[in-house]
Order: C-alpha cells, then sequence, then structure tokens
C-alpha cells in the first residue's frame, strides 16, 4: 500500500460512529440501502454545524444514516428526507427514534425526487444532500442549487464512484455524469465548490451572494 492509500485509509477509519448511527448503518444494509460512509457523514456533520444548518432537505433517505449525520451536526434543525422507498422511510423513522430525534424535526416524503422537488420553496434551505439516482444527479443539484439560500450549500456524496471517474477510459453513463457534474460546477461562478477524497469522495457545492 502506497503512502497516499494509506492516508486515505487511515482519514476513513479514524472516524467513531455515534451507537445509534452504527445501529442505523446496521438496519440500512439489511434492507439492501447503500448509507453514506462515517467519513463522508461526518464531514456532512462538519459543514452542518459550520453553516448552523436550521433547514435542510435530503434526496435520498437511505435508511436514516446521513439524515443522522447532518442532525448530528446542527441539533436545531429541521431535515425533510425525500425517498421512493417507503421500506428506506420506515427503517429511517424507526432510527431517528431510536436516536432521540424528536418527530418534529423529521419530515419525511415517500415519492420520486423529480416530482417532489419542483413543489419546494426556493431559497429556503441551508443544505441539500443529493444522495439518489445517478442518471438524475445533475437535475438533483440544479434544484439543490436552487432550493438553497445564498451561502447555502449542496453536498452530493459517491462523486468519485469508487475510483472510476479518475480514470479517463471509464467513460459509462455514471461516470459522465459525475465528471461532468465536477467539471461544470468548478468552472461556474455561481458557486465555490471543492471535491472531498475520503470516504467515496464528497462533492461540496456552497452558492456565492450576489452583490448589491
Amino acid at each position: 500500500m502506497g503512502e497516499y492509500d494509506a492516508t486515505r485509509r487511515f482519514a476513513d477509519e479514524s472516524i467513531v460512529e455515534p451507537d445509534a448511527i452504527a445501529r442505523a448503518r446496521a438496519h440500512a444494509l439489511e434492507i439492501g440501502a447503500d448509507p453514506i460512509s462515517a467519513a463522508v457523514g461526518a464531514q456532512c456533520a462538519v459543514i452542518a454545524a459550520a453553516s448552523r444548518a436550521l433547514n435542510i432537505v435530503e434526496i435520498g433517505t437511505g435508511g436514516g444514516v446521513s439524515g443522522l449525520w447532518l442532525l448530528r451536526g446542527s441539533p436545531r434543525a429541521t431535515l425533510t428526507t425525500i425517498d421512493k422507498e417507503p421500506e428506506h422511510l420506515a427503517v429511517a423513522r424507526s432510527a431517528f427514534a431510536d436516536a432521540k430525534i424528536p418527530a418534529a424535526r423529521a419530515r419525511f416524503i415517500s415519492g420520486r425526487a423529480a416530482d417532489v422537488l419542483p413543489r419546494m420553496n426556493e431559497a429556503s434551505y441551508d443544505i441539500v444532500l443529493v444522495d439518489a439516482d445517478v442518471e438524475g444527479v445533475i437535475e438533483y443539484v440544479e434544484h439543490g442549487l436552487r432550493l438553497v439560500r445564498a451561502g447555502g450549500t449542496v453536498l452530493v456524496p459517491r462523486v468519485l464512484a469508487g475510483g472510476a471517474v479518475a480514470d479517463p477510459v471509464r467513460r459509462g453513463p455514471l461516470e459522465s455524469a459525475f465528471r461532468s457534474l465536477i467539471q461544470e460546477t468548478q468552472s461556474s461562478p455561481a458557486v465555490l465548490g471543492a471535491l472531498s477524497i475520503v470516504g467515496e469522495g464528497l462533492l461540496q457545492l456552497t452558492t456565492v451572494a450576489t452583490e448589491g
């Protein structure tokens, strides 16, 4: 193992996941959900804390793991989580109850994100996490950038696709979608973008407030 790989592995394994989130992860895996890694979850929590988020949207519930990390970072926030799989939402509800999250702090919406997002109020949220269908990721990010306030942040995990995005030979729809997303947002004057390689990768996009 090279120095780079060893450093990345150390960073990934250094995160201590709270017990309630670890239990949520186990239950999510039992139903076939694919929750974000603890390393990415910890980064999401830090971003939520730093931005003092009060209103968060999550596209893709994943059994509740990512939502719990976000609420860990911002204990006063209200989370709206969207998923087309009722079983994922049911497991998340149970995980939130286990973590002693008050019912008023979580809103569960069953449905396709493409149908739900257009009905949500723009510039009303502090953070939008996009962790849903890869084929719709660019559309979801566009919605996310519309929904967050000036200075709000859109978070996109899994953008490295297990290393496939960095391989120029890989030109499938998944790799192409993530490459386009990274390239377009990095060159956009409307957002500040950063790409973390910890865990499965996390693209962070903060909208730039316009002057005047």
